[in-house]
């Protein structure tokens, strides 16, 4: 039998008892403890002192009898696709910064585009009494009990904002950058069916196309398939667009993943990026900087993204019933121009 002794767990001190011992309110040590908004009223030396003395004395706040005097959990539901490296985890980091700094709690679930679990999770999660959601990449066909913003989204639905990146300028930037490198013959490859911004970014390269009188081959047309987050997607598209014996002296990806795929398959077929084929991507993920070449690409702000759509949310969660909201706030995407795209003449 081990002698050594255990010192028992500290207790856990009350409110009152915090309170008591700094000499104040328990209004005012309530008001910093649970960080709320007019916790600003209170000098930050004296905010310091009952965190410090919180500490000192044991004292953690019962959240859920705090959230049921309150009526609100100051938690937020995030549903996303998967977490690998992309599109997901950028936007992530914003709506992560944002909730911090304002002291709310959030939960995380990825769905894998299962039909079951789209269904499901927003349910449970507002079981979990959530004050909104936020769906990235996720689409929202019903209305929920609770304010909803989407990043990505593009269904008029009722009690939903979406966040949107602005399509038209995005194919006008990527495709008026390729035409003027005196590219003619362009493939494309489309992202998937399961994604918001699929349709709407092809529509947008359609018209962009048509404007700079770019003929649009559907046999340098290829689409993503299945829900595989790695580079292999892009890869297997590619390859298809090679067997079609159509010559093509530029590739526009639907996003950075795809496009590093495209890239691999073209130099595995013996075709040099940029000297024979030019690509562009979309997204600007943070690896895309770091590729050989580095990759051309058209960013989205997917970190604004997230914090935009965080303080949409909580903005509307603040608000008094029936106050009017956005349906849809648009951002501005920017071409960044590395060493995978050259001009024809160049080769």
């Amino acid at each position: 039998m081990n002698s050594a002794s255990t010192d028992p767990a500290p207790r856990r001190s009350t409110l009152k008892a915090l309170a008591e011992h700094l000499g104040l309110s328990t209004a005012s040590v309530s008001l910093v403890i649970n960080r709320s908004p007019a916790a600003k009223s209170i000098p930050e030396h004296t905010q310091d002192r009952i965190r410090a003395a919180a500490r000192e004395l044991n004292y953690r706040p019962n959240f859920m009898a705090s959230s049921l005097r309150r009526q609100r959990s100051s938690t937020i539901g995030v549903l996303v696709p998967e977490l690998s490296e992309g599109y997901a985890p950028q936007v992530i980091s914003g709506i992560e910064d944002y909730l911090l700094e304002k002291g709310y709690f959030y939960f995380v679930v990825s769905h894998r585009r299962r039909a079951d679990l789209l269904s499901r999770y927003p349910r449970l999660l507002q079981q979990r009494a959530v004050e909104g959601l936020i769906a990235v990449d996720t689409l929202c066909e019903e209305a929920m009990l609770v304010p909803l913003v989407s990043v990505s989204g593009h269904r008029d639905v009722e009690g939903v904002t979406n966040i949107a990146l602005n399509h038209t300028q995005a194919a006008r930037l990527a495709l008026e950058h390729l035409h003027a490198l005196g590219h003619r013959s362009i493939a494309f490859i489309k992202g998937q069916d399961f994604s918001s911004d699929t349709e709407v970014r092809w529509q947008a390269i359609g018209e962009a196309a048509k404007a700079l009188g770019l003929p649009v081959d559907p046999r340098l047309v290829v689409q993503l398939e299945g829900n595989c987050p790695t580079s292999e997607p892009g890869a297997i598209v590619t390859r298809k667009l090679l067997t079609a014996k159509k010559n093509f002296t530029a590739l526009f990806a639907f996003n950075d993943i795809s496009a590093i795929g495209a890239i691999h398959a073209l130099r595995a077929a013996g075709r040099r990026v940029p000297e024979d084929v030019s690509v562009v991507g979309f997204d600007d993920i943070p690896s895309a900087a770091f590729q050989n070449p580095g990759l051309t690409t058209v960013r989205q702000p997917l970190r604004e993204m997230g914090v935009l759509a965080a303080e949409t949310l909580l903005r509307r969660i603040n608000a008094a019933p029936a106050t009017p909201y956005a349906k849809v706030i648009t951002v501005e995407p920017e071409l960044v121009v590395r060493a995978s795209s050259v001009a024809v003449r160049d080769r």
